[in-house]
């Protein structure tokens, strides 16, 4: 399926002139060669507003981007994982408020890695939704639990020769706080993806294709693509833009990382968008209630903090921001000091994707690139989507 301009943008609130703006603003990381290339999709009121495809997929080729690219969405992949929890939340196999361990008994008595005690109280499903389970993430090596983490080779989430296994040994880890009391981002949603597959009864990457990816027609979506599709790939730059060497696209991993690890094309992941924008519906599909996907956009960090109070790293990115499952949440555009709604909720990926969704403005936007080089992509896109935003 296609991804198309629908709308003129003075009729449904955007700025010729200030999409110009935001055009300009991107294509110049391109042309500094920070990015190989973009893709931008920008819709409101389910109509798509403005399209950018500047640059190349991959430069030693030649072959430029387009809706039909496949990308790595890497953490986007969250949000997906989320989705598949909260189905089988409603189908009642599960509840929020489950331990974990009843599904993965690794996770059974867990302790705290600073005094080796027992935690206070198990892992629950909804810990490892939002990020307040207390794993640690290997990829960071930012405190013990982490180190621990690399020690045993968990250095990345392709490792291991089958996802339960990989599983099997973060639960034989201490724990960073005990479940619920903090927030770290963290290897909750691999663990998620296992715990998904233990329920439902079927691989996660089969689960994900028969409850998500095929009945919202994304069709290009999944943790491999066709060997005869490998030149619609994305080259993944360094942040010296040298391509960055790892697994093809067409092989599929020994670990289907609900975490990181599926593909998408922009006119793919722009359905799932909408599927969010539409509260759990999408072109006569639904996959959840509204109220479902509310509570997945809320802030669920203990006492309704923002990130602030839980990272020393860079904290003015996040004040402001609570966290959902899978996704950030505008809960003060003020105190974030950058122009948008509240509720507004969305994730990033390491290659600098982005989506965000805003429920007040109704407005959905992805940016998709492939690139390892440190921008500002986060922030800026939403201040220049919403900048030309002028109703």
């Amino acid at each position: 399926m296609g991804l198309e301009r629908a709308a003129d943008p003075i009729e449904i609130g955007f700025a010729p002139e200030r999409l110009d703006r935001l055009d300009r603003h991107f294509d110049g990381y391109v042309d500094d060669g920070r990015l190989a290339g973009y893709f931008l999709s920008i819709a409101r009121h389910g109509e798509v507003a403005h399209l950018r495809a500047y640059g190349l997929a991959d430069r030693e080729a030649g072959r430029p981007v387009d809706a039909h690219t496949v990308f790595r969405l890497h953490s986007m992949t969250k949000v997906i994982t989320s989705v598949a929890a909260l189905i089988l939340y409603e189908q009642g196999d599960l509840a929020l408020t489950d331990p974990i361990e009843r599904f993965l008994p690794a996770f059974a008595q867990p302790r705290i890695h600073d005094d080796d005690r027992p935690a206070t109280g198990p892992i629950r499903v909804w810990h490892l939704l939002s990020h307040t389970a207390g794993l640690g993430y290997p990829v960071f090596d930012a405190n013990p639990v982490d180190a621990r983490y690399r020690a045993a080779g968990l250095g990345s989430t392709s490792e291991g020769s089958s996802l339960a296994e990989v599983v099997d040994l973060y639960g034989s880890m201490p724990l960073l706080f005990d479940p619920g009391t903090s927030w770290y981002y963290s290897v909750a949603h691999l663990v998620l993806g296992r715990l998904i597959e233990v329920v439902s009864g079927v691989d996660l990457d089969v689960f994900l294709r028969e409850r998500i990816l095929g009945p919202l027609g994304m069709h290009d979506t999944g943790f491999t693509i066709p060997e005869d599709q490998l030149h619609r790939a994305a080259v993944l730059y360094s942040a010296d833009g040298e391509p960055v060497p790892g697994r093809s696209m067409a092989e599929r991993p020994p670990v289907r990382s609900g975490s990181g690890g599926l593909l998408s094309s922009a006119a793919d992941f722009h359905r799932f968008l909408e599927l969010l924008r539409q509260r759990g519906e999408h072109d006569g599909v639904r996959l959840l209630a509204p109220r479902t996907v509310d509570l997945l956009a809320a802030n669920h960090l203990p006492g309704g903090a923002d990130l602030a109070a839980f990272t020393s790293w860079q904290p003015e990115e996040f004040t402001g921001i609570g966290f959902g499952f899978g996704v950030q949440v505008t809960l003060d555009p003020v105190r974030r000091k950058l122009a948008g709604s509240v509720g507004e909720f969305g994730w990033a990926g390491a290659s600098n994707t982005v989506f965000f969704v805003d429920p007040v403005a109704d407005l959905t936007v992805q940016f998709l690139t492939q690139s390892q080089s440190t921008t500002r992509l986060t922030s800026e896109l939403r201040q220049f989507v919403y900048q030309a935003l002028i109703d």
